[in-house]
């Protein structure tokens, strides 16, 4: 039984002796490496767009103006700018890390063209820093309006 299923299986054959249509037209070697080509150009095509799906984040902008500023002090507008400059630092270290990774990959895309799906152009790191500094000049503004010195009483002469 066992010797027969072998020789039905090389000669693409059912076990009643008669072609099926599959394996009529997978048993030509020319139409197998077609199909077999447009199967692996649908996987790369796939895999590639999945790729550029996960190649760069979506920014997230701060607003310029936001609900809580009415009621902030002094001490929380100024906690608000340090923080801030710190994190425009750490987007520009993104942006930098970004920049090398889209050379590297746009390099390296002309020997593997796939690469260049993982290229970033969604440029979220400057995106966020833009909203950044206008933040800080509205901050500054406000600063300066509730950061004043007391000014000192006029004497009566």
């Amino acid at each position: 039984m066992a010797a027969t299923n072998k020789c039905l299986a090389q000669n693409n054959k059912s076990p009643d002796g008669v072609r099926t249509n599959q394996q009529a037209l997978l048993g030509t070697p020319f139409v197998r490496a077609v199909f077999f080509s447009q199967m692996t150009r649908l996987a790369i095509v796939v895999l590639a767009l999945a790729c550029a799906a996960c190649a760069g984040r979506d920014p997230q902008p701060v607003a310029t103006v936001q609900a809580t500023d009415a009621n902030a002090s002094c001490a929380m507008v100024t906690a608000e700018i340090e923080a801030n400059n710190i994190k425009v630092r750490e987007l520009a270290g993104e942006e930098g890390g970004k920049v090398a990774q889209n050379v590297v990959a746009g390099v390296a895309g002309v020997f593997i063209p796939v690469l260049w799906f993982g290229m970033d152009f969604k440029g979220a790191a400057s995106k966020e820093v833009v909203a950044l500094q206008a933040r800080q000049q509205y901050l500054t503004t406000l600063a300066s309006e509730r950061c004043r010195a007391p000014q000192p009483a006029q004497q009566r002469r």
